[in-house]
């Protein structure tokens, strides 16, 4: 069976919500925080093919699509990839975007951040915090939600800087297919999950899991008529 991490979620801030909204981090700032079922997710990936990247079943393929993703999380598939830096002063961009240096060996290894210490440093707003401030701990909890549930690696405790310098101005975040990149970091994951010494999952596993859940309710738990939209919150 897998090893399968998941992270808390940041604890909501109603003074980031508008901010959190203009970034088009909104919805996916209220992910439920749910259980994962290992033996599901195991059970799913084994019937991972990375030559075709679908699912083969007893009654044919199938797989994750952009629209599934946007229906499952309910955000837009479109906009420009995913991309930035991989060589960079990691300690001036902390610093200019996030008001904070961490501690190189310690809070930070090369160009990743530990999630442990965003949460630490960005959970609690200051009182009466500025413009800046709230900026600063949006950007904080955007990243987290990167790093945390949308695009995590298998560590599923650190996340690349990179994606912070796409961070500078909240209005423009939007403008990025992060659902795109969601279900590229999920494909990637499941065709290393099927290799035979693969011991553990990173990729958005909620997603994975309210995927299977949705297009293959027989093995979804019993539950009671809820909102329909977005699917993840079922």
């Amino acid at each position: 069976m897998l090893k399968l991490r998941h992270i808390n979620i940041f604890q909501e801030q109603p003074l980031l919500h508008d901010l959190l909204e203009i970034a088009g981090f909104g919805q996916l700032s209220r992910l439920p925080s749910f259980n994962i079922d290992a033996s599901l997710i195991t059970a799913i990936v084994e019937r991972w093919r990375p030559e075709t990247h679908t699912f083969h079943l007893p009654t044919g393929e199938c797989t994750i699509t952009l629209e599934d993703v946007s229906m499952q999380l309910g955000v837009s598939v479109n906009g420009l990839p995913v991309t930035g830096p991989t060589f960079f002063d990691w300690n001036e961009l902390c610093y200019d975007l996030l008001g904070k240096i961490p501690i190189e060996g310690q809070d930070m290894r090369g160009c990743e951040l530990k999630l442990l210490w965003l949460i630490q440093n960005f959970t609690t707003l200051p009182t009466n915090p500025s413009q800046l401030q709230l900026e600063q701990y949006c950007r904080a909890h955007i990243l987290h939600i990167i790093g945390g549930e949308l695009i995590p690696n298998k560590s599923n405790n650190r996340v690349h800087l990179m994606y912070l310098s796409l961070l500078r101005d909240l209005s423009q975040v939007r403008r990025y297919s992060w659902v795109s990149a969601c279900l590229a970091n999920l494909y990637r994951e499941m065709c290393r999950a099927t290799k035979p010494n693969a011991k553990a999952m990173g990729g958005c596993l909620i997603l994975l899991q309210s995927w299977v859940w949705y297009r293959l309710p027989f093995l979804a738990p019993t539950m009671a008529p809820i909102p329909s939209y977005p699917f993840f919150s079922r």
